[in-house]
């Protein structure tokens, strides 16, 4: 998989979808949003929401460009803010230790 944090880093949408989803993500409940969002029953880790939260995303996005009346900004909105506080709790690279 490509690293997500690049992929998070390029992604280019709306500055008030963006905005709103940096807005939310201090209420961001791992436990009680994570389930819903990706429609599991358990938690998964956070290598496994980062890939269906980008999957729903790329979903999501492609539904808003075409116009379709069917787009849900809330949900959008959601899932961003799921998938930018799962990237911060992946691993970080490899440490070199001193």
């Amino acid at each position: 998989m490509p690293d997500p944090i690049q992929i998070l880093s390029n992604l280019r949408r709306p500055r008030l979808l963006i905005r709103a989803a940096r807005f939310g993500m201090t209420d961001y409940n791992r436990d009680r949003d994570l389930k819903r969002l990706t429609h599991t029953t358990s938690i998964p880790t956070p290598e496994r929401a980062v890939s269906n939260l980008m999957a729903e995303e790329s979903r999501l996005e492609g539904i808003r460009k075409s116009g379709d009346a069917a787009y849900s900004v809330s949900r959008h909105v959601e899932i961003l803010i799921a998938l930018m506080a799962e990237v911060q709790l992946l691993p970080k690279g490899p440490q070199l230790v001193s």
